[in-house]
């Protein structure tokens, strides 16, 4: 049943902390224009619900036109994990569009890595579910920390200095594009939006994570890891993760000792 409070309160309660930041975001990186057709992915949890809702109340009070699908691809969940997707969408009233895939059954015959190889499944299904519906556009979840957390991930353990962009065009399938509406809003915000609405969300749905083999405290994920140390540095520099998220939009090519453009290599000697 439709609860027109959680609505309300992206407008009142969180207007500065959600509903702000998300336009400022669209408007910001150019993610919309008139007469795209959007494809919100939804997985079940807080993010990707929160960022349903946000578009459904964009779409309300646009400027411009464009269209909307609101789609959920089912990897092989339990059954009462899918209901609880099911009612969330009532809640905050969306036509949900689920479509069904064995990639849980698929990903635990094929081994290694199964967070990694599930996330490119996922991509290519949505991309294909959404451009047969007529999309031109899918839009994840992703947020502000998500973006900063990808940065210490990718000079960790990439050796490299990349990030989440807030979009990006699909190199598989022709004429598609991949926009994060939320990159500008923290996580904190969302997980306060959750609890003020008193809703309950999926976690980590994957049936790979039951298996004892990956209850492994050595198999724990990088990205709490940087979670940690994120919450640890701001102990000290409050402005951290903030100071982070800048230097992404300050590189200064002059004191960089190499980077790769268009899949070029290219070094400081290069025009020493």
């Amino acid at each position: 049943m439709l609860d027109e409070k959680i609505e309300q309160s992206l407008t009142k309660r969180f207007k500065t902390d959600i509903w702000t930041p998300f336009v400022k975001g669209i408007n910001k990186y150019d993610m919309l224009q008139p007469g795209d057709k959007v494809a919100v992915c939804i997985s079940g949890g807080k993010d990707s619900m929160l960022l349903a809702l946000c578009f459904k109340h964009l779409k309300r009070y646009s400027k411009f036109e464009f269209d909307v699908e609101y789609i959920c691809m089912d990897p092989g969940y339990k059954q009462e994990n899918l209901e609880l997707i099911k009612s969330n969408a009532q809640k905050i009233g969306i036509d949900l569009k689920i479509f069904n895939t064995d990639i849980f059954a698929i990903v635990n015959e094929m081994g290694g890595s199964p967070c990694y190889m599930c996330a490119r499944m996922r991509r290519g299904y949505l991309y294909e579910f959404a451009q047969n519906l007529g999309c031109n556009k899918i839009a994840l979840g992703h947020h502000f920390n998500d973006a900063v957390e990808t940065i210490l991930l990718s000079m960790f353990y990439g050796s490299e200095y990349k990030t989440m962009m807030p979009k990006l065009k699909s190199s598989n399938h022709e004429g598609m594009e991949l926009i994060r509406p939320m990159y500008l809003v923290y996580e904190s915000n969302i997980i306060l939006w959750r609890e003020y609405n008193k809703l309950k969300f999926l976690n980590c749905a994957c049936k790979m994570t039951e298996a004892n083999e990956f209850n492994n405290p050595e198999l724990e994920s990088k990205r709490k890891e940087i979670k940690q140390l994120l919450k640890d540095l701001k102990k000290i520099n409050p402005n951290i993760e903030k100071n982070i998220f800048s230097s992404i939009h300050n590189v200064n090519l002059s004191t960089v000792i190499g980077y790769t453009q268009n899949g070029k290599k290219i070094s400081f000697l290069d025009e020493y």
